[in-house]
């Protein structure tokens, strides 16, 4: 899901990086802590401090597009199910289980019946029937809705101008009775199971919700249902998670509080852990000239991360397909990846990254993405440009990292005669500012896209004519006819070769490269040895909190 943001949003360049620091104490080995506990068993305080790398532009799970936002609302809020991050498969958590019809058309979801809102309201079939219909109006112009066109006649309810109600009242989803939830399908789409573990297909408290609008997400106003409570928040400042009591599973939740402390600047978070101040970071992003020496702590981890990190062109103002493939070559990822960020992540040769079921029968090897760039053939195409657009503003968001790369790409293009000015933004004015539509100064954009379920659909999707995360301009109706086709394909072999052909028009020899991939992520993580057994950040960008325990450790 998500921008990175990182989310994904937007993320950021260097992904999640979580630390929990302990108690040290003791003077000699094995000698018990101050406390009186031995290293290794759970702290008498089970207290964390995160620092979070933005300002959650929303934590209403209908509008959050980021994985700040989604980290935060994953650990108030309790999904259907989650995905098991070693088998990449669906397990049930609120949803007690699920059946499909034999046509694939229709998905019947039992849920749990000591699921409940943090006022005392049982969770019911019908909030979902609520918040996915909400989530779909128009009025509310949610940049995930689309990830609900899977229920009949969403994307219809979704785009309507003019009677909405008739359209609401069709939408593919019904509650059976309070514990049963019928879902039909506009096809029978091989995801849907795993794609209902996105945040955007939570429900929120109806009467909440009515009764406060765009203020129901304030602490004092808040009703959530998850492991979690939001007990605090200063804007720009701090946002702060409790445990529930009452939460179905809270005994076998050890983590009594998490503070968060929202530090945007890498370098300041970085000296904020180093000093004691915050037991972990979010990984928003690292300063790349630390990366090396953080690489050498025992606190350092790397995961597998399914995600693409990415400059967007806005076609309509580099309207040249030669300019734009000229662009993408000109890239030398190798080098960007070796001395900027610097995390072993892999040079991308198209949009679906390894680790997503059939990357290699898709991925488009494409001719326009080499490791280390081709700036001959990039200049030979420039020749080709009869109009080209020399001057570019390139944007990017303000976390770590993204200059650093901007720079070095603003010098490759200098090669092909271009100026490129460098602009940054902060978070939530870039994501409004790269739209879509994106505003008419912005010539090229980077962002990442972190996957939310590991199907290739996930990420070709956005590049769809009306996805809500498509800011190039690009609409080609091969492509979203590929991609629909996609959605009634449950032959895996047949799906990937669909996913291979919308990859080859974008990136094929003949491929209009609306966006330039740069690289596939990792997921560098530093994380105090009291966790490190405990803490674990899937390759969706999930953060389960509810798994985490701090243990005294060795002075």
């Amino acid at each position: 899901m998500r921008r990175n943001k990182w989310p994904l949003l937007v993320a950021a360049l260097l992904a999640l990086f979580v630390f929990t620091a302990a108690g040290c104490g003791g003077d000699d080995e094995g000698a018990p802590t101050p406390t009186g506990e031995e290293p290794g068993q759970p702290a008498a305080e089970q207290v964390i401090t995160i620092a979070w790398g933005a300002e959650p532009p929303s934590l209403d799970p209908g509008l959050a597009s980021d994985t700040t936002s989604a980290n935060i609302i994953g650990n108030i809020m309790d999904p259907l199910l989650r995905i098991d991050h070693e088998t990449s498969e669906p397990v049930p958590n609120l949803a007690e289980s699920w059946e499909v019809s034999e046509d694939g058309m229709t998905v019947t979801i039992n849920l749990r019946d000591d699921g409940m809102w943090t006022n005392g309201d049982p969770v019911t079939a019908q909030d979902y029937v609520y918040s996915w219909k909400r989530t779909l109006s128009p009025e509310l112009a949610a940049d995930y809705a689309y990830q609900l066109y899977a229920l009949q006649g969403g994307q219809e309810y979704n785009g309507c101008e003019a009677n909405c109600d008739a359209l609401a009242d069709a939408v593919g989803v019904r509650a059976v009775d309070d514990t049963t939830l019928e879902v039909t399908l506009v096809s029978p789409q091989p995801w849907f199971i795993a794609q209902l573990s996105h945040h955007s297909f939570l429900p929120v408290h109806q009467a909440t919700v009515e009764q406060f609008g765009d203020q129901w997400t304030l602490p004092e106003n808040i009703v959530t249902n998850g492991p979690f409570r939001l007990v605090a928040r200063e804007p720009e400042a701090s946002i702060d998670l409790e445990k529930w009591d009452e939460w179905r599973n809270a005994d076998e939740v050890t983590l009594e509080r998490v503070n968060g402390r929202i530090i945007v600047d890498g370098t300041t978070r970085v000296q904020a852990f180093e000093a004691g101040e915050v037991d972990a970071l979010d990984g928003s992003g690292l300063p790349p000239d630390e990366i090396a020496r953080l690489k050498e702590l025992p606190e350092y981890e790397n995961y597998p991360y399914l995600g693409t990190y990415y400059y967007g062109f806005n076609i309509e103002n580099i309207s040249d397909v030669n300019q734009r493939k000229a662009m993408s070559l000109a890239i030398d990822r190798q080098t960007i990846i070796d001395n900027i960020a610097q995390a072993d992540q892999q040079p991308a040769t198209g949009m679906t990254p390894p680790g997503i079921a059939g990357q290699e029968e898709i991925n488009p090897n494409s001719p326009w993405t080499p490791a280390s760039g081709d700036i001959e053939q990039a200049t030979a195409l420039m020749g080709q440009v009869s109009s080209p657009d020399t001057k570019i503003n390139l944007f990017h968001n303000d976390a770590p990292g993204h200059r650093e790369i901007a720079v070095a790409v603003q010098s490759m293009w200098q090669e092909l005669g271009l100026q490129t000015t460098i602009k940054a933004q902060e978070w939530a004015q870039y994501l409004e500012f790269i739209g879509p539509p994106p505003s008419k100064q912005v010539d090229v954009y980077r962002l990442g896209w972190i996957y939310d379920f590991p199907d290739a659909w996930n990420g070709l999707s956005l590049w769809t004519c009306e996805s809500g995360n498509n800011s190039t301009n690009f609409c080609n109706e091969e492509f979203d006819a590929l991609v629909k086709q996609a959605e009634s394909t449950p032959d895996e072999a047949e799906r990937f070769q669909v996913y291979a052909q919308a990859e080859q028009i974008m990136f094929g020899e003949d491929g209009e490269v609306p966006f330039s991939p740069i690289y596939w992520y990792t997921l560098p993580n530093l994380e105090n040895l009291s966790i490190k057994d405990t803490f674990f950040i899937g390759p969706f960008n999930d953060m389960d909190l509810t798994k985490v325990v701090v243990t005294e450790a060795a002075a």
